[in-house]
């Protein structure tokens, strides 16, 4: 027969699991520590190429995304204070700059693509409004989504919203998007025209007819999109936000 395990056999089992689990919190703040620490070092340095590289980061839009990359690689948040990097290379006055530009670039099309501006549309109206020359030219999205970050003190009037892989989508009114409107901006956002259906709602998405055509009336009712009867099978719903700009253009003018 086997003979039973003894009280004490019970207590060094414990004993010795209560140890483990001790040594295993013991290293995890030891890993903890020693990454903070590797962070800081990160931190210190990319501050060192920032200041070494100071004159590249802000006339070389795409050397200042590679910055822009490393920074959040480490989580560091180069607008976090008024001392932060932007600000040590005079790139903070530029960055608020081109947020409230972006405000004002929003708002004043709001009428037209029911307060959602693709972010290739909103650099193309920001450019076409800072200027001709050559310095002003020099804005990418990711100038625009770190500008936009700004933006949100003003609540939830100003959000990005990412579509899909590598667009983006900026919203200039208050009020959040369901998901079910985010859905369909993104079922819109993957067609040429910017536009879709209750049918191709119903395919893509996999909803009913009733849940399909519910959404659409919402997005329609807040002025989110424009509906086109005139087409032969059913109606189409086309998102300005999503035009390509010449087509904005067209649009606008007819």
């Amino acid at each position: 027969m086997r003979r039973r395990v003894g009280l004490g056999a019970i207590q060094q089992q414990k004993l010795a699991a209560e140890k483990y689990k001790d040594k295993g919190t013991d290293l995890q703040e030891n890993q903890l520590e020693q990454m903070t620490k590797q962070m800081e070092v990160f931190r210190v340095k990319l501050e060192e190429f920032a200041m070494k590289h100071k004159e590249d980061i802000r006339k070389n839009s795409q050397f200042r995304k590679q910055f822009q990359e490393m920074c959040a690689a480490i989580g560091v948040d180069p607008l976090a204070t008024g001392k932060g990097f932007w600000s040590v290379l005079g790139m903070g006055d530029f960055y608020y700059e081109l947020g409230v530009q972006v405000v004002e670039v929003c708002l004043a099309a709001n009428h037209k693509t029911g307060g959602l501006m693709e972010l290739d549309e909103l650099r193309r109206r920001l450019i076409a409004a800072r200027g001709q020359s050559a310095v002003h030219q020099e804005i990418t999205k990711e100038d625009i989504l770190m500008a936009a970050k700004k933006l949100s003190i003003f609540g939830n009037g100003f959000v990005v919203h990412k579509l899909g892989k590598g667009k983006y989508i900026v919203q200039s009114i208050p009020g959040e998007l369901s998901m079910e409107e985010t859905n369909i901006l993104n079922a819109a956002s993957n067609t040429e025209q910017g536009c879709v259906t209750q049918s191709q709602l119903i395919k893509d998405l996999g909803w009913t007819d009733y849940r399909a055509q519910q959404s659409l009336d919402k997005v329609l009712g807040e002025g989110l999109c424009w509906i086109d009867k005139q087409a032969d099978e059913e109606p189409s719903y086309w998102f300005p936000s999503l035009f390509p700009g010449r087509n904005a253009q067209t649009a606008v003018a007819s």
